[in-house]
């Protein structure tokens, strides 16, 4: 014990260092209870559109949503998303997944739903980039 305490002292930079990095990596994991919605990954997705039938909310601009949408998603830009609530009262018993490019815009939106009273609400992880990436489809539809 002698040991760790003269280490410590020795190099109290390495040690605040690893304090700065524990603490960092913690609070990750309470990030999300702090926020009230959670990341999910395109599988995780899949998975809460295919038992729990989620919705699926893509809050990308027109033109982005347009070269590409998960199949089934609403949209419902990011910039009206709020004028346009109403349109998601009747899914507000159901997980609601909201993506957009690259997850930003949608935890911003994610955010909203949940100050507007929305439980179940979830972020897609990487946004429809991570759900390409995992080779899961797109509709031009």
């Amino acid at each position: 014990m002698h040991q760790y305490v003269t280490f410590v002292l020795n190099h109290w930079e390495l040690f605040a260092a690893l304090v700065v990095i524990l603490a960092l990596l913690a609070g990750g994991q309470y990030t999300d209870r702090l926020r009230g919605f959670r990341a999910v990954s395109p599988t995780e997705a899949t998975q809460l559109i295919n038992r729990e039938d989620a919705l699926v909310l893509d809050v990308r601009d027109d033109g982005e949503y347009q070269g590409g949408h998960i199949i089934n998603s609403v949209h419902i830009p990011l910039t009206g998303l709020s004028d346009r609530l109403g349109e998601l009262e009747k899914h507000k018993d159901k997980p609601i997944i909201v993506g957009c490019r690259s997850g930003q815009r949608s935890a911003r939106a994610c955010s909203t739903l949940r100050k507007q009273g929305f439980e179940r609400v979830y972020n897609l992880a990487g946004g429809v980039m991570a759900w390409q990436n995992a080779n899961l489809p797109l509709s031009k539809k």
